[in-house]
């Protein structure tokens, strides 16, 4: 029952945030069902890939992703994610357990900067010409050796965290495209999902093979997550923005320090 209610909850935020709330799917086995870093890291990778998919297949439905940008970024992605796993297996528990409330930290700072104004709305604004541009006739990325460099390299850092730390690289992927594209939020959020999805999948494909195993607990958090996800995707559009990232920058913090403090346990 704690599974279900904890994956619904994963869900839930994944949905209303748009591409960050995997990260607080590990949190959630760790701190909620005591699960180690290690044993959380595969189930969580499946429970974000399986519903990142689900918002992926939306977008892709409704025009909305960059998919030859988000199979270069995952293609990426999928070359260091072995390595990510490797690492996870071989660092200490509380080492793993500090970076991941590190990076947690980090995102809630973005959060509240991002809700208070102190960053911009519009992805142009952060780059008046940001280097990965669309084409106004096309619509399309207007492909060059180091737009594809770009894009290759947030997808290569988003896969060696989903390995190391069992992350979706939402939280990592749509403000680094915000950064250097002019590609509208939306749109940019439902890329980022596809990358997650297929990034995940594959780091967690990585971990089953190395002799990982998924029992029926963890099959019910993956479940109740993708389950969740719809939810959230149909309560995003009824909350104002402002308030789904404070919120969800508090809960970030409130788990960081959770985290900080069970790293030795």
């Amino acid at each position: 029952m704690l599974a279900v209610v904890y994956g619904l909850a994963v869900g839930v935020t994944f949905g209303l945030t748009g591409a960050g709330g995997g990260i607080l799917a590990v949190p959630a086995l760790v701190i909620g069902l005591g699960w180690s870093m290690p044993t959380a890291a595969p189930v969580a990778l499946l429970a974000v890939a399986a519903a990142a998919a689900t918002g992926a297949v939306q977008g892709l439905r409704e025009g909305l992703v960059r998919y030859r940008a988000a199979l270069l970024m995952a293609s990426a992605g999928a070359l260091l994610s072995p390595l990510g796993v490797e690492l996870a297996q071989r660092l200490p528990h509380r080492v793993l357990t500090t970076a991941f409330a590190l990076v947690m930290t980090l995102v809630a700072l973005r959060l509240v900067r991002q809700a208070f104004g102190h960053v911009a709305c519009d992805p142009a604004a952060d780059s008046p010409r940001p280097p990965c541009r669309l084409d106004p006739a096309s619509g399309r990325f207007r492909w060059t050796p180091r737009v594809s460099a770009i894009l290759a390299a947030i997808g290569a850092l988003a896969g060696l965290l989903s390995g190391l730390l069992g992350v979706g690289g939402g939280f990592l992927i749509v403000p680094a495209l915000r950064r250097v594209s002019d590609v509208p939020l939306h749109g940019i959020v439902a890329t980022s999902l596809m990358v997650i999805a297929l990034v995940s999948g594959f780091a967690a494909f990585g971990a089953l093979s190395a002799g990982v195993r998924i029992d029926a607990m963890g099959a019910s958090f993956i479940a109740a997550s993708v389950a969740g996800m719809l939810v959230g995707r149909r309560l995003s559009g009824r909350l104002p923005a402002r308030f789904i990232q404070v919120g969800f920058a508090g809960v970030c913090l409130i788990v960081a320090v959770s985290l900080f403090l069970s790293g030795g346990s």
